[in-house]
């Protein structure tokens, strides 16, 4: 059966239009490639998923131009994270700023409502020249000879319609129905088989000045607490429940909520005055299930998957934005890489796929290590050094992983660390007089990027910062 078609090819077809979907989008077309993104909802619309990390505010929405207007929407500023977890009785703080990664001026982020800020992305992706085309629903995708060619899509008529591309990328979430046509299954976590219940209240407490924007997570005999601040008055409150305590979260789910938070004295004393939003976008209680999964293959020739189609990690550190932006950016490397012909799609996405599955690795033997209860914040701390191999002193390693630096990847940190690591690897190449090395940092550091291979033959970030190139070090002997 055939359908109508635009009569056009685009460089890159996206579908789904959240963090990820807007981000690659955007990040393709700011090369000049032609992009058409389809978004099965009309925005704005209701999503879960409030904390940032600095790495996002000030890496990911600096490269996409939007830093003015998040600092314009008025999103509370969170500038670290309050936990009552482990073997400390009393709650503990930490502030992004104790990490180098972020010190300065990017030592915070915001608590963010999804609904404005997906669609400050989105808006964003139309200025950057993307073509947005909104209650697009992609249905399934058009293959010809062991290439992914385009899409059939359902236009807001609900007319079956085709589209062709060079490249699809799906950014269509943890529900994706396309991800099947990549091959492999999605795995999911041995570990990490929690429950979430969750709802939205007024007037609940704040901590003091200056940590009244923070996180708090908060351990009890079922699971964990967040308790987040979206405003002044607005909080966004759930409970993780591990997989045997699921009968907790049956039946009537504001009753469950309720009983899970009177079962957690330090958030039902935060809530001892508050009531719960019964209306409007906030009104419900949801659930979620199925944490923590990794889809076996990112990618085809053709077809790329992004944000929650690829992966997802357990929500305690709030780096599930983080995750879906990061891939988005890897993912556009190799889309502009491959897109101008200056290396070959396998070796590009294989460049995705190496960096993407280390930052997740590093996030999940972290959290694997805190979900441990009976250590205290030293020794999360100095599991956070072993797992990132990072040897700042106190809770910087700790901070650089959840601010969402484990990667060092220069583009998510700050300019003072991205300047520290510069004089680092100059006075290295100057202890080894290696020709190869220096003429690399020169091109490296002309003024945009800072970044060694994973592997030995693998690729280095471009100047720009929006392509793969061989590393110089690797190409010569």
């Amino acid at each position: 059966m055939t359908h109508p078609t635009d009569g056009k090819v685009y460089d890159v077809m996206v579908a789904g239009g959240g963090p990820a979907g807007s981000s690659v989008a955007a990040f393709a077309a700011m090369q000049g490639h032609r992009v058409l993104l389809l978004e099965k909802e009309e925005f704005p619309r209701y999503q879960i998923g409030e904390s940032l990390l600095p790495s996002t505010v000030h890496g990911i929405c600096g490269l996409l131009g939007v830093t003015e207007e998040l600092e314009s929407a008025g999103f509370v500023r969170k500038r670290g994270g309050t936990f009552r977890w482990g073997s400390n009785s009393e709650p503990w703080s930490f502030d992004f700023a104790l990490s180098e990664k972020f010190a300065g001026p990017t030592s915070y982020a915001y608590q963010v409502e999804r609904a404005k800020f997906d669609q400050l992305l989105l808006d964003n992706a139309r200025r950057k020249g993307v073509e947005v085309r909104e209650r697009c629903a992609v249905r399934d995708v058009l293959e010809d000879d062991g290439r992914v060619r385009g899409v059939r899509y359902t236009d807001p008529d609900g007319a079956e319609r085709a589209v062709h591309a060079q490249f699809v990328v799906d950014a269509t979430g943890n529900q994706s129905r396309l991800q099947r046509y990549i091959g492999g299954q999605r795995r999911y976590s041995d570990f990490f088989q929690n429950i979430a219940l969750f709802g939205y209240f007024e007037g609940g407490r704040r901590l003091p000045s200056p940590n009244s924007g923070n996180i708090t997570c908060v351990a009890f005999p079922s699971g964990w607490f967040w308790y987040i601040p979206l405003s002044d008055t607005l909080t966004s409150v759930g409970a993780v429940v591990r997989k045997e305590c699921a009968d907790q979260v049956r039946g009537d789910r504001a009753e469950a909520l309720a009983a899970l938070i009177a079962d957690c004295p330090l958030i039902a004393d935060y809530l001892s005055d508050a009531r719960r939003v019964t209306s409007g976008r906030y009104g419900e209680v949801r659930v979620r299930k199925d944490w923590s999964y990794l889809h076996d293959t990112f990618w085809q020739p053709g077809m790329a998957l992004v944000g929650d189609s690829v992966g997802f990690i357990d929500p305690l550190f709030s780096s599930g934005v983080h995750m879906a932006t990061y891939s988005a950016l890897l993912a556009a490397r190799s889309l502009n890489t491959a897109l101008r012909g200056d290396l070959g799609e396998r070796e590009c996405f294989a460049e995705y796929e190496a960096r993407y599955r280390k930052e997740y690795q590093s996030f999940h033997d972290f959290l694997v290590n805190f979900y441990d209860v009976n250590r205290d914040e030293q020794q999360y701390f100095e599991v956070a050094r072993r797992v990132t191999r990072d040897t700042a002193p106190g809770a910087g390693a700790f901070v650089g992983l959840v601010g969402g630096g484990a990667s060092d990847e220069a583009a998510l940190t700050s300019e003072s660390y991205r300047d520290k690591r510069k004089k680092d690897l100059l006075e290295q190449s100057r202890a080894v007089h290696h020709e190869g090395h220096r003429i690399q940092l020169q091109a490296a550091f002309g003024e945009a990027v800072d970044d060694t291979p994973l592997s030995a033959d693998g690729l280095v970030v471009s100047q720009d910062g929006m392509h793969w190139e061989k590393s110089v070090t690797s190409s010569t002997v």
